[in-house]
């Protein structure tokens, strides 16, 4: 196709075609829901969903909920301001407070979400002059965040310890280590004692991002002893609200304070988000958390005994017949969407199952059974 110069029109109809060309459109489907149930938009009635990241329920408990209308009451609907400037708030320093201490770091520090999190740790850290080492299955917001740096970048292969020995050994930088510990399109985990045992014998500083971590890899202070270690989580995900943040040293804090734009030039979390997340690190962090953490265990042995997460991926490799297991799952009003190129691989593409506490034991029993008759109660090929 021919354009002129300055063709908007004509750039923007040919990417959206060659989007479809390639069988990869894709739309927004409103789901009018309460926890995993509700209606889907297209669908031909209720729908179990098994593709939220809300592990434990939280987004609908009583005292989460309750949290959040407080702080609309007390703060209203937004902070108003970045930090720096008008937007903190008395709930923001509460929160990284109880954040800091589930973690055992020093400080925490807040972002919009997750994703701004993980942009400003590595642009702050992964300055000119430092090497960043990053597993080559890391979330798209570790790769975007290494993309913005100025630090250099190499790719370890996923899980590669031999390999990732070597970059950090070789490097003539400063070293930055950073994976994700539970791997979001795989559901495998991290072996953190051994990554960080890595980066204490070369002083490599690593950043793990923790944000499916609800049923672990949960490090212990020794394996993490003597590491410069920058944890970064999401509240949006366990803790069932919105946000993101970084848990770490005073030094790391202040320089993310001081130099992480995600952070500094937005405005604040709003007060709603942050009570609603302080709510629910606390019931987390009780009895009723080790319960909803039991429950979610049980389901994912349910569905596969001993795996490590609430993400349980079933790999076709094919992208037609992910897309066909998927729509006959929801016509049974199972809603696991399939996930193709580029979110994973060619050829890797799945049915990604994540349960939640949420789900009941009756929710479980149908998805199993639907999938035994799909021929799909197996494990996966090897990605």
């Amino acid at each position: 196709m021919t354009r002129t110069p300055g063709d908007w029109d004509g750039w923007l109809d040919e990417r959206l075609g060659a989007i479809r060309d390639e069988g990869r459109w894709r739309r927004f489907r409103a789901f009018d829901a309460w926890g995993p149930h509700g209606t889907l938009d297209g669908a031909a009635g209720p729908v179990t969903s098994f593709a939220s990241n809300d592990y434990l329920g939280l987004t609908v408990h009583a005292e989460v909920i309750a949290a959040a209308h407080a702080a609309l009451d007390r703060w209203g609907t937004g902070s108003g301001g970045a930090r720096l400037i008008t937007g903190a708030r008395p709930v923001h320093d509460e929160l990284e407070a109880e954040l800091a201490s589930w973690k055992g770091t020093d400080r925490a520090v807040l972002f919009p979400t997750g994703f701004a999190a993980n942009l400003g740790t590595l642009t702050a850290l992964g300055a000119a002059g430092v090497r960043i080492v990053s597993d080559s299955r890391n979330h798209a917001s570790i790769i975007d965040g290494t993309r913005l740096a100025r630090a250099e970048v190499t790719i370890w292969r996923h899980g590669d310890l031999h390999e990732l020995e070597g970059l950090v050994a070789r490097s003539d930088e400063p070293v930055l280590v950073v994976a994700d510990t539970v791997f979001s399109m795989d559901g495998d985990v991290l072996d953190v004692a051994a990554v960080a045992d890595v980066c204490r014998r070369h002083g490599a500083v690593l950043v793990l991002d923790e944000a499916h971590a609800v049923l672990g890899p949960e490090p212990t202070a020794d394996d993490l002893a003597d590491v410069e270690v920058v944890r970064v989580g999401t509240l949006s995900k366990t803790l069932g609200s919105l946000g993101g943040f970084v848990a770490c040293s005073h030094r790391v804090a202040d320089l993310l304070v001081n130099v992480a734009r995600p952070g500094i030039f937005t405005t604040a979390l709003t007060p709603a988000d942050a009570g609603a997340a302080l709510a629910a690190l606390r019931i987390f962090r009780s009895t009723e958390g080790d319960r909803l953490r039991a429950t979610l265990r049980r389901h994912v042995d349910r569905l596969r005994p001993g795996h490590p997460s609430p993400i349980v991926p079933i790999v076709l490799g094919d992208e037609q017949r992910a897309l066909d297991a998927a729509a006959a799952l929801l016509e049974q009003g199972l809603w696991v969407p399939a996930i193709r190129p580029p979110t994973v691989a060619p050829g890797s593409s799945r049915l990604r199952v994540t349960l939640s506490a949420a789900h009941t034991d009756v929710d479980v029993d149908r998805l199993v059974a639907a999938l035994a008759a799909l021929g799909l109660d197996q494990d996966p090929v090897p990605s």
